[in-house]
């Protein structure tokens, strides 16, 4: 029976091994017999014997609970990532959350962004990933400007809204009539400088890269 007091010696485990990257295949495979023996005789669980694989930590089609491992030769160690794969995940969810067409109170839509956001990261707190963190926070600003957009629909609505955020009453006007797309009006100054990241984070919306730097182990 999988107990508490199992999964923590599973964590702990896990960590000494994870440490124990060996030279070469025989120590690997003796290795790998040590662990089963002891998950399986001492803990009474059953190794899979068709998902467990001898590899390279840097394998890129190696996938672990989701991470992936890099070489590190600053500190001479692998290090751990999340995976491409759940990297790809991640940014759907985004994704899907943030269709411009969703008719949805943008409040709520911060709320389940903020969910998976703070779920994520949350689960991958031990990898490296700020750099993808800060390409990630700034497509999902992006693509937030483009669904605020949206939301206004009219040009009386945008050039209100505008005249709101601080935009003089004549470039209000201007731009609230402006044939360009949701797509090249997200990236551009009227939007960048109006709906501002210090705007979004006020309404409420998590920065990953901040949420990771108070969580990361």
């Amino acid at each position: 029976m999988l107990t508490i007091k199992n999964i923590r010696l599973i964590e702990q485990y896990s960590k000494i091994i994870s440490k124990q990257m060996v030279k070469s295949e025989m120590s690997a495979r003796r290795v790998m017999r040590s662990v089963t023996k002891f998950i399986e005789e001492k803990l009474g669980l059953i190794v899979n014997s068709t998902k467990s694989k001898i590899t390279k930590p840097n394998n890129p089609e190696m996938k672990f609970l989701g991470f992936g491992f890099y070489r590190d030769f600053n500190k001479k160690t692998y290090q751990a990532k999340p995976h491409k794969i759940s990297v790809e995940n991640f940014r759907y969810k985004l994704k899907v959350l943030t269709r411009k067409n969703w008719s949805i109170d943008a409040k709520y839509q911060v709320e389940r962004l903020n969910q998976v956001i703070r779920g994520w990261i949350n689960y991958y707190k031990i990898g490296s990933m700020k750099s993808i963190l800060k390409k990630i926070d700034s497509h999902l600003r992006v693509r937030l400007r483009m669904c605020i957009w949206h939301k206004w629909k009219t040009a009386k609505n945008r050039r209100k809204n505008l005249i709101k955020l601080g935009m003089d009453k004549y470039s209000a006007y201007k731009n609230s009539h402006t044939s360009k797309g949701v797509v090249r009006i997200a990236y551009s100054w009227i939007l960048t400088t109006t709906i501002t990241n210090k705007r979004l984070a006020q309404f409420g919306l998590v920065s990953c890269v901040e949420h990771y730097n108070k969580i990361h182990v």
